[in-house]
């Protein structure tokens, strides 16, 4: 196998793999369970296999890649109309912690140990067990949890103050480059961006690291 047809073979692979991501949508990475880990290094490994085996042609990967991803996309939509299905390939979650007591049981079924709930708790900001009233072990192994009220934060509506609206930060500018499809979602034109920089004492976006807007406040500039 010389080089120039390794090199094809990985094209290929890379842009059928990429096609089955976006197929497979975004849960593959973002919200991974124990199947779904699986699935993904069985799935670069068929790739992977196939570019150094010499009886492998390009219409092998493809059609082994094809055959793995419909399996996945087969099992994805099964999965979301059947409950029992969904148990047997994603589990459930479980009650790790239940009124404040720890659930032996569980953390036996799930494999889990004391210091690893310590350690998920405290990534959680709980550094005592004694401060957590539930906890839950999600399917893709990360942890839930509601503080005992005593140790709950503060909300507005605690203080009985009005609550501010919403407001997502976006963009405006990133290593320099202005950032125009963003600037059509805040309604602005490049007139008002160059306005603000220059009463930022900026002479160009050229000299700005990061330009953020957020509606109600001060557009943040920082420069190099």
């Amino acid at each position: 196998m010389d080089y120039l047809e390794i090199a094809f073979e990985l094209i290929v692979g890379f842009v059928a793999l990429l096609i089955l991501t976006k197929v497979l949508g975004k849960t593959q990475i973002s919200q991974i369970t124990p199947f779904d880990f699986i699935s993904a290094i069985i799935l670069g490994e068929l790739v992977g296999n196939s570019l150094y085996d010499n009886k492998e042609g390009v219409k092998e990967i493809l059609f082994a890649i094809s055959i793995w991803g419909g399996l996945i996309f087969l099992t994805e939509k099964l999965t979301q109309r059947s409950r029992r299905l969904r148990h047997l390939f994603e589990n459930t979650p479980s009650i790790i912690i239940r009124k404040g007591q720890i659930e032996f049981k569980e953390l036996k079924k799930n494999h889990l140990d004391l210091n690893q709930l310590q350690q998920l708790l405290r990534a959680k900001d709980v550094f005592s067990v004694r401060e957590c009233e539930y906890a839950i072990l999600e399917t893709d192994g990360s942890l839930s949890v509601i503080k005992k009220p005593l140790y709950a934060s503060v909300q507005k509506q605690d203080l009985n103050l009005a609550p501010a609206s919403a407001a997502i930060p976006i963009s405006v500018i990133l290593d320099g480059e202005i950032i125009y499809d963003n600037l059509k979602m805040i309604d602005v034109d490049e007139n008002w961006l160059v306005s603000e920089l220059h009463k930022k004492g900026f002479t160009s976006a050229r000299d700005v690291l990061f330009g953020e807007w957020q509606d109600g406040k001060e557009l943040l500039l920082q420069g190099y």
